[in-house]
């Protein structure tokens, strides 16, 4: 499984969860398996975000979509985005 991690600043949560919530990529349709918001408990005004891939094409061609969909939103601050490989798992 691949993971598109996702790290920016929101001036405003809710306004940017709206816009979350809208979908305006269709993760489902790119191929998002399942995804995960963190926001640090010492920063509220960050979020993190996991999306789950199957492959390691359709994650990289979401970072590509996302990378220009960040020219024209402003409900992120300084978003990065980096694919990262899930090697081992485990709960206890």
């Amino acid at each position: 499984m691949y993971v598109v991690r996702i790290e920016h600043a929101v001036p405003e949560y809710q306004a940017w969860k709206e816009a979350f919530d809208g979908d305006p990529l269709g993760r489902s349709a790119s191929g998002v398996r399942g995804y995960r918001i963190m926001r640090p408990v010492s920063d509220p005004g960050r979020v993190m975000i996991d999306l789950e891939f199957d492959d390691l094409e359709r994650a990289e061609a979401m970072v590509t979509r996302l990378r220009e969909l960040w020219t024209r939103v402003t409900v992120a601050v300084d978003p990065q985005a980096e694919i990262t490989e899930v090697t081992d798992t485990g709960r206890y």
